[in-house]
Parts: structure tokens; sequence; C-alpha cells
């Protein structure tokens, strides 16, 4: 199975679906996040779900 992040799941308003690697980088150019504190970090693990 893939594993698939909403970023609306964290970011209300935001509709890009993540695969892969494309998560941080999404993080870093949408959201202006150079770095991920660890706590967004747990949020974003959680919000990880098989498709």
């Amino acid at each position: 199975m893939a594993k698939v992040l909403r970023c609306g799941d964290l970011m209300p308003g935001c509709n890009f679906v993540a695969e892969g690697k494309d998560i941080a980088e999404h993080a870093k150019t949408a959201h202006g996040m150079t770095a991920i504190p660890p706590e967004i970090a747990k949020k974003v693990e959680a919000a990880i779900k098989d498709t």
C-alpha cells in the first residue's frame, strides 16, 4: 500500500496531497517551513494514511 498525506488535514484550506518525499518540499515552498518542529512532525506522522 502507498502512503498519502492530505495537507488540508493539518493546514486547513490547503488542497495539496503528498506521496513520498514531496511532503518536506511542500512544507518549505507552500508554508514557509525551513525546518519541521518535532510537534509538527508528530502531527504529520499521525496524518499519513494508507491509500
